[in-house]
């Protein structure tokens, strides 16, 4: 999905400055066999594999956030089960000059159906990975979003908090 129209709406009016948006990280996972599998999609702009992640549109839910990206991105159906981090990526620098930060929403989500397929220009990849053989290279923050995601806590984990 390309940039969407409120953010390119807000970036004519305040050119490269620094945008904070709410994002959404869906770690999906699908208990076929033993070990679970996790959906990850290889970005087109860097070649790293990371969950499906997504900008929310003005007033979306998280949860609702999370099965529109699922759905735009990898044609997979999920049913959230629930929110299990919350943090801050950032500042990103893109190519073209803007700086955006993000309050990234990671939630647990299970698989629902359909097959993973490459559904719009950000990804050039799309699949299934066991826990134990994921694809390289991903993000450091990527990596503890599933291992969080994997490890279910009861509570939220807050980013940047002592533990």
């Amino acid at each position: 999905m390309p940039t969407p129209d409120f953010v390119l709406a807000l970036r004519a009016k305040v050119g490269h400055d620094h945008l904070w948006l709410p994002g959404v990280c869906a770690v999906v996972l699908r208990p076929l066999d033993k070990p679970e599998e996790v959906l990850l999609v290889r970005r087109s702009d860097d070649g790293t594999w990371t969950p499906v992640k997504g900008i929310m549109d003005p007033g979306e839910e998280v949860g609702q956030a999370a099965i529109r990206e699922c759905l735009e991105e990898t044609g997979v159906r999920i049913a959230v089960d629930r929110l299990v981090n919350v943090g801050i990526i950032g500042p990103v620098r893109y190519r073209n000059g803007d700086v955006t930060t993000y309050l990234e929403h990671t939630v647990r989500a299970s698989w629902v159906s359909g097959e993973p397929r490459v559904g719009d220009d950000e990804s050039s990849e799309v699949g299934w990975f066991a826990l134990n053989d994921l694809p390289s290279p991903i993000p450091d923050a990527d990596l503890a979003q599933i291992e969080v995601a994997v490890a279910n806590p009861v509570n939220v984990v807050l980013a940047g908090l002592p533990r």
